[in-house]
């Protein structure tokens, strides 16, 4: 999967994520009800993953190294909290989706950093 697609597929998962932890899982039977803005912290990243796109397939180095870092620090965040909910419902399955997604676009970004490193190594010689 190269980079760019990475960035699209986690960007919608991040968003879907971000939706479904405010507005779905508050209704669900054994929750409080409460709405956490929180819950929207991944929607954000995805809208900012989204809106950094165009720099990726431009292939603007500071912008692939921004969003690198920031899927690197929501996967650390997405994964601690993985491992504070207890058992295994709703809200654990959405924080592991988006740790699979995280980690996907972690790997398509390396193995996009790799790849033009060799290019340019061809190219001077």
């Amino acid at each position: 999967m190269k980079a760019a697609q990475a960035n699209i597929l986690n960007a919608l998962v991040l968003i879907a994520a971000g939706i479904i932890g405010y507005f779905v899982l508050p209704t669900l039977e054994g929750s409080d009800g409460k709405q956490s803005l929180t819950a929207l912290i991944p929607a954000a990243f995805g809208i900012l993953f989204l809106a950094l796109h165009k720099g990726l397939v431009a292939q603007n180095k500071i912008i692939a190294h921004a969003v690198v870092l920031l899927t690197f620090v929501l996967l650390i965040m997405c994964t601690s909290r993985f491992f504070k909910v207890d058992g295994w419902n709703e809200k654990k399955y959405i924080f592991l989706a988006c740790i699979i997604t995280n980690t996907v676009a972690l790997i398509a970004f390396i193995g996009s950093f790799i790849e033009a490193r060799k290019n340019r190594q061809k190219l001077n010689g």
